[in-house]
C-alpha cells in the first residue's frame, strides 16, 4: 500500500486543520465522499456507482487507518486525531448501511476487485497525492466473458415456438449473415482508458448545462414530405427526426412528451432504415395502438401482435409487438429470427436492471447487435429518469451506448476527443453533449405547439384478452343473433325468402326493419335498466374491463407530462382507479356527483394549486361541466360517453382560455367490441353537430342516438349484411 503523507503536495494551507490534512490528505477526500453517499441513500438514489464508491471508502478508511497507526512520523496526538476523523467516516458508512442494508456485505470487502472500483481508488489516491507503482496505475479490464445467452437456464423451459415460426425457418433455414458487420474496434490506448467515467457521464447530467436542453442537433425540415401515406401527413419536428435516421443515425433515446407521435416516428423510422423484422417491446395497454399505427403510417408492412404463447403469431409479418409480461416465453425464437431493429416503448420500464423483464429486453438487444451492422435501436420515454440519473443505465445499455462499467467504443471517441479527463470542470458539459450526440431527442408541446393542432383525440385501442373480455365479446354476439332472430322473423311473416336467401350471400339488409328492430331493443334495454344483456349493462363492462388498463396509462402519463385528468362515467370504474393510483404512490383529488359545492371546489384548487396533487378523477356527468382545470393539458377518457357534447365539455375543462399548451385527449378504446362502433359514431355526431352549426344539410339518419346506431350496426354484423 502507497503512503500519502510522504508523498502530500508541496503545498501548505494555513491553521491547525492544514497541519492535520498533511499528515493524512486522503481523509478529507473520504469525508467529502461518505458525505455525497449518505445524501443519495438519504433521498433513496442510491445507484450503482455510488454503491462501488461506498464499497471503495470502506476499504480505503481500513487501509489509512492500518497506515495511521503504523507511522511514526505522525505524533501521538496528531495520530489520535486522525483515528478519531476515521472513525467519523466509518461511523457515516455504518448509519448509511443501517438505512439500505443491501450495503451491509459492501463493508466486508476489503479490497478493490472490479475494475471500476480499482480506477475510483486509484484517482482518489492521486487526488491526495500519493504516489502509486506503476501496476496500480494501469488498470486493465477483465476479458469479456462469453455471450450471455439470450435465453438464461431459468427461462429455458418456459419457452414456446409458435406454429408459424417454424414454417418461417423452414422456408428459409439460413440466417443470412451481415457482410457488413463492424470489425473489432482498435485497441489503441485512449487518454481517458483509465479513468473511471460512468460517475462523471452520471454527474455532467445530474449538474445539467444552464437550462440547455438535453436533445440532439436535428436536420432541417425537408422541402418534401416523401414518407406520409396519403391522408396523412408528417409534423415538422417528427420530419426532422425522420431525416437523422435517413442520414445514418441508427440509436435513439426519442424522449419526446406523450402527444408528439413517438410511435408514429418510430414506425416511419423503420421504413426509411429498412429495418425489418422489427420488434417493439411495448407496455400491453398499447399493443393494439402499436399495430394500427404501424397499418397507418407504413401500409405496405405487416404487423402482428404477439398474445400468450403465440398461436396466431404471422411469422412472415415485418413488425413484431411484444408486451413486457410475455416477452419471456418468446426469446429464443425472437433471438433468432434475424432482426434488425428493436424499439423498447416506455423504456423506463427496464430501469431497474436486476428485474427479468429489463435482462430480456437487454439480452435480446445484444443479441441484435451481434447479428447485424448498426441496427435501428429506438428506446422511447417521455419519462427517462423517475428517481436518479443513474436510471439512464439500463437505457444506454441497450441502446449500446455503454455497458454499464465503462462507455462504448463511439462515446468512448467523442469523450476523448473532448481534450478533458473527469478531473477538469469543462469535462462535464463536454461529456454531457457528447452522450446527447449519441441520440438522445427531446421536445415538448410546448417547444412544438405550431405543429400541433390546439386540440387533439387520440384514441388508444386496447386489447380485452382476458376471461371477462372474452365474456363481454360472447354477450356483443348473443344480443346480436337475438336481434337477428327477430329481424328474420319479421321477414319470415313478410314472406320474402328471396331477401333471406340475398342476405345469406352478403347482399344489403333492409335499413327501415333494422331500425326497427334496433328500437325495439333499445327500448327493452332502458325498461330493464341493469337487468340482463343489453347494451347499456355491455358497455358498463366494458368500462369495468378497461379500468385497470386506463389508470396504468394514466401512471405512465403523468410520470412524462404532470398533472392528468382521468375522466370515467361509472363510479366502480372512479374507485378502480384511485385505488390503482395509491398503489402507484400518486395524489388524486376525487371530483364525484355526490360532492358538495364547497368540497368540489377545494378538490379544483388543490388539482390547480398543489403540484404534489397528480390526478383529478372526475365524473364524466359531474365534472363535465362549468370547471377549469387548465392546470392539465392531458386527459384520460376511461370510458366513453353516449354523446358528443358530453365527451366536448369534459375535454374542455382543460382546453380552455388560459391554456397555453396544446391539449390531447386519450380516448381508452376495447378493441374487436362494441366500443370501437361507439367512438366512430361519437365522431361523426361530432362532424354533423359542427356542419349543423355552420349550415350544411343533414343526414336525415343523423339524428338517431348514438345506442340505437349502435345496436344497427351489432344487427347488421350479425346478419352478415353489406
Amino acid at each position: 500500500m502507497p503512503t500519502t503523507a510522504s508523498t502530500a503536495p508541496a503545498r501548505r494551507r494555513k491553521g491547525s486543520s492544514a497541519r492535520r490534512d498533511d499528515d493524512a490528505p486522503l481523509i478529507p477526500i473520504l469525508a467529502r465522499k461518505v458525505r455525497e453517499v449518505e445524501a443519495k441513500a438519504q433521498r433513496g438514489k442510491l445507484g450503482p456507482t455510488n454503491r462501488v464508491k461506498f464499497q471503495v471508502i470502506a476499504f480505503l478508511v481500513r487501509e489509512e487507518r492500518a497506515r495511521v497507526k503504523a507511522d511514526e512520523n505522525v505524533p501521538t496526538a496528531a495520530r489520535a486525531e486522525l483515528l478519531k476523523r476515521l472513525d467519523g467516516v466509518a461511523t457515516i458508512l455504518a448509519k448509511t448501511a443501517a438505512r439500505d442494508t443491501s450495503l451491509i456485505q459492501l463493508l466486508e470487502v476489503d479490497q478493490a476487485t472490479s475494475p471500476v472500483a480499482k480506477r475510483m481508488r486509484r484517482d482518489w489516491l492521486l487526488e491526495s497525492g500519493a504516489e502509486l507503482p506503476e501496476d496500480e496505475l494501469i488498470i486493465t479490464d477483465v476479458a469479456p466473458l462469453a455471450q450471455t445467452p439470450v435465453v438464461p437456464a431459468a427461462l429455458a423451459e418456459r419457452q414456446v415456438t409458435p406454429p408459424q415460426i417454424e414454417a418461417r425457418r423452414e422456408s428459409n433455414p439460413f440466417l443470412a449473415p451481415d457482410v457488413a458487420l463492424r470489425a473489432p474496434a482498435s485497441t489503441a490506448r485512449r487518454r481517458l482508458d483509465g479513468w473511471e467515467l460512468m460517475g462523471p457521464l452520471y454527474k455532467a447530467f445530474e449538474t445539467g448545462a444552464g437550462g440547455a436542453a438535453a436533445s440532439m442537433e436535428l436536420p432541417a425540415v425537408p422541402e418534401f414530405d416523401r414518407l406520409s401515406p396519403k391522408g396523412l401527413e408528417v409534423m415538422p419536428h417528427q420530419s426532422r427526426f425522420l431525416e437523422s435516421v435517413r442520414a445514418g443515425h441508427r440509436s435513439f433515446l426519442l424522449a419526446d412528451e406523450p402527444g408528439l407521435g413517438k410511435t408514429a416516428q418510430s414506425v416511419l423510422a423503420a421504413s426509411v432504415a429498412d429495418a425489418y423484422p422489427l420488434l417493439a417491446v411495448v407496455p400491453n395497454v398499447v399493443k393494439m395502438n402499436w399495430a394500427r399505427e404501424v397499418e397507418r403510417w407504413t401500409p405496405q408492412r405487416r404487423a402482428t401482435v404477439i398474445h400468450g404463447d403465440g398461436d396466431q403469431v404471422d411469422a412472415f409479418a415485418d413488425v413484431f409487438i411484444v408486451n413486457y409480461e410475455v416477452l419471456d416465453r418468446h426469446l429464443s425464437w425472437l433471438g433468432s429470427l434475424g432482426l434488425k431493429g428493436m424499439v423498447v416503448d416506455e423504456a423506463h420500464f427496464i430501469k431497474n436492471l436486476t428485474s427479468q423483464r429489463s435482462q430480456n429486453v437487454l439480452a435480446l438487444g445484444g443479441r441484435i447487435r451481434e447479428q447485424v451492422r448498426n441496427p435501428l435501436m429506438l428506446a422511447l420515454t417521455g419519462t427517462p429518469l423517475i428517481n436518479d440519473v443513474e436510471d439512464f443505465d439500463a437505457i444506454w445499455r441497450f441502446l449500446g451506448w455503454t455497458n454499464g462499467e465503462k462507455p462504448g467504443p463511439e462515446l468512448m471517441e467523442k469523450l476523448d476527443a473532448t481534450g478533458f479527463t473527469p478531473a477538469d470542470k469543462a469535462f462535464y458539459p463536454e461529456a454531457r453533449d457528447a452522450v446527447i450526440s449519441m441520440g438522445i431527442v427531446r421536445r415538448k408541446k410546448k417547444d412544438v405547439a405550431a405543429d400541433l393542432p390546439d386540440k387533439l383525440i387520440a384514441d388508444l385501442p386496447v386489447e380485452l384478452d382476458d376471461e371477462y373480455g372474452r365474456s363481454i365479446r360472447a354477450a356483443e354476439r348473443e344480443l346480436g343473433e337475438r336481434m337477428a332472430a327477430k329481424y328474420r322473423r319479421i321477414i319470415e311473416a313478410r314472406g320474402d325468402g328471396a331477401h333471406l336467401l340475398s342476405l345469406a350471400t352478403g347482399g344489403e339488409a333492409d335499413e327501415d326493419i333494422v331500425r326497427l328492430v334496433a328500437h325495439g331493443e333499445l327500448e327493452d334495454a332502458k325498461a330493464a335498466g341493469t337487468g340482463g344483456d343489453n347494451v347499456f349493462t355491455m358497455v358498463r363492462r366494458i368500462g369495468q374491463a378497461k379500468a385497470l388498463l386506463a389508470a396504468d396509462y394514466t401512471v405512465q402519463l403523468q410520470r412524462s407530462v404532470g398533472k392528468v385528468v382521468f375522466f370515467a362515467k361509472h363510479i366502480d370504474v372512479m374507485d378502480a382507479a384511485e385505488a390503482h393510483f395509491a398503489a402507484a404512490g400518486l395524489k388524486t383529488v376525487s371530483i364525484r356527483g355526490d360532492q358538495t359545492t364547497p368540497a368540489r371546489q377545494q378538490a379544483i384548487d388543490a388539482f390547480n394549486g398543489d403540484p404534489g396533487v397528480a390526478v383529478a378523477v372526475c365524473s364524466l356527468t359531474a365534472a363535465g361541466v362549468g370547471l377549469n382545470m387548465q392546470a392539465a393539458s392531458n386527459v384520460v377518457l376511461a370510458e366513453l360517453s353516449w354523446t358528443a357534447a358530453e365527451q366536448t365539455q369534459a375535454i374542455d375543462r382543460v382546453h380552455r382560455i388560459g391554456q397555453d399548451e396544446p391539449v390531447t385527449a386519450w380516448r381508452i378504446i376495447a378493441a374487436h367490441t362494441i366500443d370501437t362502433k361507439i367512438a366512430e359514431l361519437i365522431d361523426s355526431k361530432q362532424g354533423l353537430a359542427a356542419r349543423a352549426l355552420d349550415g350544411a344539410q343533414l343526414d336525415p339518419t343523423s339524428s338517431d342516438s348514438v345506442q340505437l346506431s349502435a345496436l344497427m350496426h351489432l344487427l347488421r354484423q350479425a346478419l352478415g349484411a353489406a
